[in-house]
């Protein structure tokens, strides 16, 4: 085990963090109005009052945007944590199937499966978890039977009080941080360097979501409202419902 030097996470989170800057733009740019409305619940905009095709298309955007940036973003902090763990323990990025760390420790093998946060998964999610750490055992030990291997689930953020799942271990927050590095304050001391050009970065993406916005309103008002601007919610039940789904032509 080696001692973890800040300084290394700082400049790995500078020359990295822009990755996921840059894949918040592009999923934004690549995103298309027909595909965020057959996401959303069209009763749920009517009985909320939404009146304006603006606030439906925010209400379309903001709600696949969050739940994108975890997605993009839990895969970021996985890198992150992979390379927290090679400066320590050595370890490396698994080649198994649902493993995504492999590290050597105290005379154990630990195989870690990285979440961004605790409530990642359904039941049968959690149980393809247990196949996979299932997998992976017989594998590791077909080349070595006397591997003893240690199963851990880490999430990112959040807390589980009760980290012993009984077929393997859930670590979440300064738990996580703390297994992978050794170092009890290491889920606090990273956060500052995350904001590495924060500002700068969200002033790209502003730029990219306010044309974004108002590209789609166009759109949406030109296919849902009628002439006097009104939103014609049967038009956009059937877009969103009906068995013969409208769907846009091809540009030839």
């Amino acid at each position: 085990m080696k001692t973890l030097n800040l300084d290394d996470v700082v400049k790995y989170v500078e020359e990295n963090i822009g990755i996921f800057h840059e894949k918040r733009i592009l999923s934004l740019d690549s995103l298309r109005l027909d595909q965020v409305l057959r996401r959303k619940n069209p009763y749920l905009f009517k009985a909320k009052y939404f009146m304006t095709a603006e606030q439906i298309v925010r209400g379309l955007v903001d709600a696949y945007l969050s739940s994108n940036e975890e997605t993009i973003f839990g895969a970021w902090l996985e890198g992150l944590a992979i390379f927290i763990n090679q400066k320590v323990y050595g370890g490396w990025k698994s080649g198994i199937k649902g493993i995504d760390l492999e590290f050597d420790k105290d005379g154990h093998r630990y195989i870690v499966n990285i979440k961004s946060g605790p409530n990642w998964g359904n039941s049968s999610q959690i149980s393809k978890m247990r196949a996979d750490f299932k997998t992976a055992q017989k594998t590791l030990r077909t080349s070595n039977s006397k591997l003893s291997i240690v199963c851990v689930n880490g999430c990112c953020y959040g807390r589980d009080n009760n980290p012993d799942k009984g077929d393997y271990f859930k670590y979440c927050g300064q738990r996580f941080w703390e297994f992978i590095s050794g170092n009890p304050n290491l889920y606090t001391e990273i956060i500052e360097p995350l904001g590495h050009k924060a500002k700068e970065r969200n002033d790209d993406f502003m730029k990219s979501y306010s044309k974004r916005i108002n590209k789609f309103t166009i759109e949406f008002g030109k296919q849902f409202c009628d002439d006097n601007g009104a939103i014609v919610w049967e038009k956009l039940v059937k877009f969103n419902s009906s068995i013969d789904t409208p769907r846009r032509k091809k540009k030839t």
